[in-house]
């Protein structure tokens, strides 16, 4: 599976970006979607994640109630609304699949992901 990863880039502290992450199979058949991101000198970390059959996204607490993530299988595409973003976000942004399933707590665990998009920048200006 191939992922294409887009819509970073340099916004204002408190601005607003969609990511998108357009996946090359059916994203009917991931059982996990998931959004992560590495700052320089920084491990990557899990911002949020939707687990097929769960009963809604998990989100990392740096991000809870800023970032929202979506997917639209139609679209074979998933979504990161980021708003009220602050400097600290800055990163490169990952969009991440898996096709089975995998449990809540290592929803958001790097580890547990095989395909992974090439990555999106953002910038936030203070």
């Amino acid at each position: 599976v191939q992922l294409q990863a887009s819509g970073g880039g340099l916004v204002q502290a408190g601005g607003s970006l969609r990511l998108s992450c357009a996946a090359s199979g059916s994203a009917s058949d991931y059982g996990s979607v998931a959004w992560f991101r590495q700052a320089p000198g920084k491990e990557r970390e899990g911002l949020s994640c939707i687990r097929t059959y769960s009963n809604g996204p998990t989100y990392a607490d740096s991000v809870k109630g800023r970032f929202t993530i979506s997917r639209d299988n139609a679209k074979n595409t998933m979504y990161l609304q980021m708003n009220s973003l602050k400097p600290e976000d800055t990163a490169v942004y990952y969009c991440a699949v898996r096709f089975t399933r995998i449990v809540y707590s290592m929803c958001l665990d790097p580890s547990s992901y095989v395909h992974w998009g090439q990555g999106t920048l953002v910038t936030v200006s203070s």
